[in-house]
């Protein structure tokens, strides 16, 4: 089994542990990622209000070479790049109009895009396609007496994705707690963390981040696990200046779900770049099984 992958851009700078972890997974699971030759940014969300035609064309250009090079899934695992590439192929589907001006600037590069690519999340197919079942044979160590607030954030489950509810997501509910791990009571877990709002009204965005982290507290989590490398950043980078301006004194690990998947699976920590975390998790886990 193998897919097609689509970092993004910030799998290879901000969210390097996400793509790390994301690899480790998937390969100690025996299932191939082939990275997509020669992608480019997807736009992000801000581009299509500048420019809907070439912000369509930026990302229609992803599933174009992801077409040509035989991918019916492409994975993207940034929950910007699920975003705008999921849009990207609806827009298309339903717009005739749109999808032939996207055809004209592709052709232009000699691709064409017949829409033919799934666009899927890695929780997706970890609990959908693999299975939960295969993941849980596989680990090495049960992650008893963890306790985990599962952030999902506000982009992957929006009602059109389809492949969990969109106000009351389990995914990674479900995963976590069959390898041993408690699920806390987290009812943010589809609130927004303010995204980019940090560079424009940052008083919003640390409001916003210090009621998911107080939620996460008082829920009893030892840690939260997120599936998009800007809630990470925001969740994790913001709480020194969220402590100075709410008084509070948060110290909260922010885990990819990958990361802490890959510990269950038997990774190494290298492997997982939980180096590269800013707040290292505290919880004790029993040593995997050689």
């Amino acid at each position: 089994m193998e897919y097609l992958y689509y970092p993004g851009c910030s799998l290879e700078s901000s969210g390097r542990a996400y793509d790390e972890s994301l690899r480790a997974v998937f390969r100690t699971l025996g299932v191939g990622l082939r990275e997509l030759e020669d992608w480019n940014c997807c736009g992000a969300t801000m581009y299509m209000s500048v420019d809907e035609t070439i912000s369509l064309a930026i990302s229609t250009r992803n599933l174009a070479l992801a077409e040509q090079n035989g991918g019916r899934d492409l994975l993207a695992p940034c929950s910007a790049c699920y975003t705008v590439l999921l849009k990207t192929n609806r827009f298309l589907r339903e717009s005739p109009d749109l999808k032939a001006k996207v055809d004209r600037v592709l052709g232009e590069t000699g691709l064409r895009y017949g829409l033919s690519v799934a666009v899927r999340h890695p929780l997706d197919v970890l609990v959908n396609e693999i299975g939960i079942e295969t993941i849980t044979r596989a680990a090495k160590r049960r992650l008893g007496g963890l306790v985990f607030a599962p952030y999902y954030g506000c982009q992957i489950v929006r009602p059109e994705r389809g492949f969990d509810h969109c106000e009351f997501p389990e995914s990674m509910d479900r995963l976590f707690e069959r390898l041993g791990a408690t699920c806390a009571y987290f009812p943010l877990k589809t609130r927004c963390c303010g995204a980019m709002l940090m560079t424009m009204f940052p008083d919003v965005c640390l409001r916003l981040i210090k009621d998911l982290l107080e939620c996460a507290v008082e829920s009893g989590a030892q840690c939260v696990l997120t599936t998009c490398p800007l809630c990470q950043m925001n969740l994790e980078a913001y709480q020194k200046p969220v402590n100075k301006a709410f008084g509070t004194s948060y110290e909260m690990p922010v885990l990819y779900f990958t990361q802490l998947l890959g510990l269950a699976l038997g990774c190494t920590e290298e492997e997982l770049g939980l180096p590269r975390n800013l707040i290292p998790l505290k919880a004790a886990l029993p040593a995997a099984a050689a």
